[in-house]
């Protein structure tokens, strides 16, 4: 349910920040200072410290500081490709969820396709947030772009990724369970007004929740993964009957292009941009502003968390 490139922070989802500017910026070459005494300027200079107590000693109080070595940057190559594996686990695990349900008539019930969907997020959220920021989904992407939290220039190969990934589980389910593709489809059961109407809705309390967890610093970004993976499961109990409860463009694309169904998918497509746009507006427009007054005034010396990514 970060993020991210550190070229672009201020970053939100991936949240307070966004991974970009060069790290490790100490042990860049210094031409202009040689010898013995370089390299230990040089890792000296890439620690941040702040003092967090202070200690009683019989000669008087001394102060006790804690530091931190800044993280190494991540490549594009090693984003796409969690972002890849992570889309693909779990769109496999929530089609293949409602393939079963369709194929042993109910057995998995409604709790079980919401607790299906929800699980997976969750865990592709804890495993692989700290590399790509676990986006999953076209529409969260975009909105994170919107926002300035995540640079427009990665979008199409983040996008790209997680569509080849639709695509490919999809096919994968289909070799292992045709014909029974069917029950994996995101088809409306509801005139479409109200089911462009859900979406939205759905979209909306998706990304509401993403931007909280993954851009506020006030929120507790470590539980992002479990506030994900319920407000997926939420949706699923309110729309999964009468929409399938996409929220995801790439969970519609690749289980209709392999059941060759494509009824009212133009949904699928623009309401769930729409959502979390909107929902990661208000967001933003709601959250308390910064202890100092000023969200883009940052302490240097406070390490920054990017898109699930804290």
């Amino acid at each position: 349910m970060d993020s991210e490139d550190t070229t672009s922070a201020p970053s939100t989802p991936a949240t307070p920040g966004t991974p970009g500017a060069p790290l490790f910026s100490g042990f860049r070459p210094d031409h202009r200072n040689h010898g013995p005494n370089a390299l230990k300027k040089s890792l000296l200079n890439s620690f941040k410290c702040f003092s967090v107590e202070t200690l009683a000693k019989e000669e008087g109080t001394l102060p006790t500081v804690t530091c931190y070595l800044p993280p190494p940057p991540i490549s594009l190559a090693r984003k796409v490709g969690a972002e890849f594996i992570g889309t693909m686990i779990l769109i496999f695990a929530g089609t293949a969820t409602a393939i079963v349900n369709q194929k042993t008539p109910g057995s998995e019930t409604l709790i079980g396709l919401a607790g299906s969907s929800g699980l997976a997020v969750m865990i592709v959220i804890l495993s692989t947030g700290h590399i790509s920021g676990a986006h999953l989904n076209p529409s969260i992407t975009i909105a994170f772009a919107a926002l300035k939290h995540f640079p427009w220039k990665h979008v199409p190969v983040y996008i790209g990724a997680q569509m080849l990934a639709s695509i490919c589980a999809a096919f994968t389910l289909k070799a292992v369970f045709d014909p029974m593709m069917g029950g994996g489809v995101t088809v409306p059961s509801v005139k479409y007004g109200q089911a462009y109407a859900l979406e939205f809705i759905i979209a909306f309390n998706l990304m509401f929740v993403v931007t909280a967890v993954a851009t506020d610093t006030r929120a507790v970004g470590e539980l992002a993964g479990i506030a994900v993976g319920a407000t997926v499961m939420l949706n699923i109990l309110i729309a999964g009957p009468l929409t399938g409860a996409s929220m995801n463009p790439a969970r519609t694309l690749g289980p209709a292009m392999a059941a060759n169904n494509y009824k009212g998918i133009w949904i699928y497509l623009t309401a769930p941009f729409l959502g979390a746009l909107a929902g990661a507006g208000i967001y933003t427009a709601v959250k308390l502003p910064e202890e100092d007054g000023d969200d883009h005034h940052h302490d240097p010396n406070k390490p920054q968390g990017h898109s699930f990514r804290r």
